[in-house]
């Protein structure tokens, strides 16, 4: 089946890493290159400086951090790229392995002082799991940090990925001196002093022209690494790439822009267009002319002034366009979907047209669930949408009681994002969250003030685990009835009961043993 000319040239990809390795600012620098932004942010900005594009919640900005996947569409080189910069923090994993549903090759990013750090290896054990094929880039050459090999090392043997570099750095730290480019032999000078890049055409590693710009000490170390590279490793295979087993490995730094054009090239050149996607009855090739897609993200209020509400959709096959009907397979009903929208984070534009692999935004007025399938009829879902059993619990106590719509709406629509679940205590009327990352509370209590008007303190639970109530409806009856100050309904109003330790959890198992506690609302 013959791919579509627009989705051929659809690169839709996802940025991990651990918090601080520099994945914000290297965003900001595809989109000054992709042109659509005239300055790029910087992460810690002040009062004189732009906040960075992806980093759009009032929190997010305050912090320095991200909390929330964000969707960027921009050109690049004949390609159109949809990117997800998603949360690096742990306390926002969920958000990232649901963004990782929605892509189809990944860039991670390492920080050449830190090397391979915890979260890194966590996202990319997701990775592995889904076969995404894995472009590195090591960041921050600009900085005192490991030594070439020693990085390369550090991915092979802790990221357990083959790792082929595509460039190499010559000099580090204040000495950096520039990157130079295996495949085609240029070297792109760093100027720290004017932030000037030239890329200058070589006839090798051994051309003088490289001791001329670098220094006799410098070429020679990068020499010899070039030789261990070039002398002692696999060739790139894109079969493997495709696969997830083996990484171009790229080398720079994102504050100044450094190495990330090489980097963008790469994502055009190697990265897949739209691949195929399993459902629970067929897989779906992008090729196919009947449009389907699934809601992998949804997202109140980024607009405050309007109390938005927006349902993120990755689109799986065919072609979309503004104002079609599609069938919503859940509530077996027909949708239209009458303004589609393209993003830079917070910043929508209404489009007419999307294709296979496109990330686009719909106004959700409450329909929408993440992991919902969308078809021209077809009775079919997209598989491999992840739910997250909390780990952390608060009871929320409103201060203002004057304000209890606000905070009802508030909780309804926060947690129906995914990184938040609500409970209703079974002898209680105060409403109990659970979230995966303790830095959740603060971002909901944030939220819930600033979009809702509701203030609110957050009480926390102690707790060994939430686990969900599956039998007979009889004995899961007397079991909340026995239990009743532990039990809570889920927002589908499926019981679950919150163990304060690991003797009571024991015990329940011992005396209900034709029920059945399970981890997961999936049961």
């Amino acid at each position: 089946m013959s791919i579509n000319p627009e989705i051929a040239k659809r690169r839709t990809f996802a940025i991990v890493s651990h918090p601080d390795a520099g994945k914000t600012t290297i965003t900001e620098k595809f989109l000054w290159f992709g042109k659509v932004i005239r300055e790029a942010g910087h992460v810690r900005a002040k009062a004189n400086r732009s906040y960075t594009v992806s980093d759009w919640m009032k929190i997010e900005q305050d912090r320095g951090i991200s909390v929330s996947s964000s969707v960027l569409n921009f050109p690049f080189e004949g390609c159109w790229f949809n990117l997800v910069d998603t949360p690096g923090h742990q306390d926002f994993c969920e958000d990232t392995y649901r963004a990782l549903t929605a892509v189809d090759s990944a860039l991670v990013l390492i920080d050449s002082v830190n090397g391979v750090e915890k979260q890194t290896i966590k996202l990319m054990d997701v990775c592995r799991m889904r076969h995404t094929p894995i472009i590195t880039f090591i960041n921050k050459m600009d900085l005192d940090g490991r030594s070439v090999l020693d990085l390369i090392d550090q991915i092979e043997s802790v990221l357990k990925i083959k790792a082929i570099p595509f460039t190499l750095p010559i000099g580090v730290g204040k000495l950096f001196k520039g990157v130079y480019c295996i495949a085609d032999n240029t070297f792109n000078v760093y100027n720290a002093q004017s932030g000037h890049q030239e890329i200058l055409q070589m006839s090798g590693p051994d051309d003088p022209k490289l001791v001329e710009l670098c220094g006799e000490n410098w070429v020679n170390q990068f020499r010899e690494e070039y030789d261990v590279v070039t002398g002692g490793m696999d060739p790139f295979n894109h079969e493997l790439f495709l696969k997830g087993e083996m990484c171009p490995v790229f080398f720079g730094s994102a504050v100044t822009g450094f190495g990330v054009r090489q980097l963008l090239n790469a994502f055009a050149d190697l990265a897949p267009a739209p691949m195929p996607r399993e459902t629970d009855k067929r897989t779906v090739d992008p090729s196919e002319s009947d449009f389907s897609g699934f809601v992998f993200k949804i997202q109140a209020n980024m607009d405050p002034k309007h109390r938005d509400r927006t349902a993120f959709i990755r689109i799986c096959s065919g072609q979309f366009q503004r104002g079609d009907k599609v069938y919503h397979v859940r509530s077996e009903r027909d949708v239209r979907l009458a303004a589609p929208t393209a993003f830079l984070a917070k910043d929508k534009e209404v489009i007419d047209t999307a294709w296979a692999g496109d990330i686009v935004g719909i106004n959700d007025p409450g329909l929408f669930h993440i992991g919902d399938t969308l078809t021209k009829g077809e009775k079919m879902s997209f598989s491999g949408i992840p739910d997250f059993a909390p780990e952390y619990f608060a009871r929320v106590t409103l201060l203002n009681p004057l304000k209890s719509k606000q905070l009802a709406k508030g909780l309804k629509e926060l947690t129906e994002e995914g990184a938040t679940q609500l409970y209703q205590p079974f002898k209680s009327a105060i409403p109990v969250i659970g979230v995966v990352g303790e830095l959740q509370f603060d971002v909901l209590k944030f939220r819930l003030m600033s979009e809702y008007g509701a203030d609110v303190s957050l009480d926390r639970i102690p707790s060994f685990g939430v686990r969900w109530i599956v039998g007979d409806p009889a004995e899961v009856e007397k079991f909340v009835t026995d239990n009743g100050g532990d039990c809570m309904r889920d927002k589908e109003e499926r019981f679950v009961c919150l163990f304060p330790n690991e003797y009571r959890l024991t015990l329940a198992v011992k005396n209900y043993p034709e029920l059945k506690f399970v981890e997961t609302s999936l049961g």
